[in-house]
């Protein structure tokens, strides 16, 4: 089973911080992002107080070509403060999807 430990983790594009992307079989996605707060470590890019909470989005597309997606049954929404096991929830409903 995919879970949180697969996303293999690169520099972020823009910002300090890093992210990281899986695809699924069924067209979609997901993009799970932390970013480098101003005291050096790393936070989710909405205020956090802990270490542990990444931004997700939800894509659709190929590793290739992608976007946001913004209308799934679960979220209208990027997610902030989602933690590995959030994350690992949202992998499996992904998985599921066809």
């Amino acid at each position: 089973m995919v879970t949180f430990d697969d996303i293999v983790f690169k520099p972020h594009p823009v910002g300090e911080g890093v992210q990281g992307k899986l695809f699924f079989p069924g067209g979609y996605g997901i993009s799970v992002v932390r970013f480098r707060s101003h005291f050096g470590s790393f936070t989710g890019s909405y205020t956090s107080n802990t270490v542990e909470d990444y931004e997700v989005a939800i894509l659709k597309g190929t590793e290739d070509d992608w976007e946001i997606c913004y209308d799934t049954h679960f979220t209208s929404d990027v997610l902030g403060y989602q933690t590995k096991e959030d994350i690992n929830k949202i992998i499996s409903h992904l998985i599921r999807m066809h």
